[in-house]
């Protein structure tokens, strides 16, 4: 990818009770230049926004339709059920969907459970978004089975949760459209997998570069006055030898020699 073709920035879709945090903030220390926009979606419309490249990918719940998009599961959730605080459930650290069977049981339109038969006792009518049954629940009117997510998401101080043993669970995945499994994808797959940034799948690392070689020191007679081994200065021969003294009168002077003067002259015979 060249740089002309990098976008501004990567769309990221999350559903309800996902928190991308952990990994919009690796995004940001390893791709500092490509700026990460976070897109919120409802679970209804999530793939509509995938497909119409409203994001480049998205933390959506399974199941995901394959024929268009690529997914890829993440992790599973508790499932819980949203009572009052002064609610018989309450008392109990789990409960199962036959302690639910005297209980209206909201099943609102967006919905994140694959049921095949629901628990408990059917509303009169069906609340248009899990917040709109959060709120009949606080009013005492029956009870809602969600994701431990939403029932967090949800909080209120007049509520409580407690884990449903027996019910279906939900799967959170990244999905994105097969089609754009582009660079910066791969690039997010790879923070979600937990691949470092030396990763040959991610980014391509910066090569190291090649160390500075040393100079060797010169050993010519032009190298810091060196001529040879010998040391300039030091009295001695290219041989290694030491020179003869330089006296008053000359190296070559004869022993005893002094300030040029001959010895005492000879008696004739």
């Amino acid at each position: 990818m060249t740089g002309s073709e990098v976008p501004h920035s990567f769309r990221l879709a999350y559903v309800p009770g996902v928190t991308p945090s952990k990994w919009v903030r690796i995004w940001n220390e390893r791709l500092p230049d490509v700026p990460l926009t976070l897109v919120a979606v409802s679970p209804t419309e999530a793939f509509g926004v995938l497909r119409a490249g409203g994001a480049d990918a998205g933390f959506v719940r399974l199941p995901v339709d394959r024929t268009d998009l690529s997914a890829i599961p993440l992790y599973t959730e508790t499932t819980v059920v949203v009572v009052p605080k002064d609610h018989l459930v309450a008392a109990a650290e789990e409960v199962s969907l036959e302690d639910l069977a005297d209980e209206i049981v909201f099943h609102p339109l967006d919905d994140t459970l694959e049921w095949e038969q629901l628990p408990g006792k059917p509303a009169i009518e069906r609340p248009a978004t899990t917040a709109d049954a959060i709120e009949l629940v606080a009013a005492g009117v029956g009870v809602l089975v969600v994701p431990q997510s939403l029932a967090r998401l949800h909080h209120r101080k007049d509520l409580t949760y407690r884990p449903v043993a027996d019910a279906p669970a939900s799967r959170v995945a990244l999905s994105w459209p097969q089609e754009e499994t582009t660079d910066l994808v791969e690039e997010f797959i790879g923070i979600v997998r937990g691949r470092t940034v030396n990763s040959t799948r991610g980014r391509a690392p910066t090569p190291p570069q090649p160390k500075a070689k040393r100079k060797r020191p010169e050993t010519g007679a032009g190298a810091g006055g060196r001529a040879g081994s010998g040391k300039a200065g030091s009295g001695r021969s290219a041989s290694g030898k030491p020179a003869g003294k330089n006296a008053r009168g000359g190296s070559g002077a004869p022993k005893g020699a002094k300030g040029g003067k001959s010895g005492k002259p000879r008696r004739r015979p």
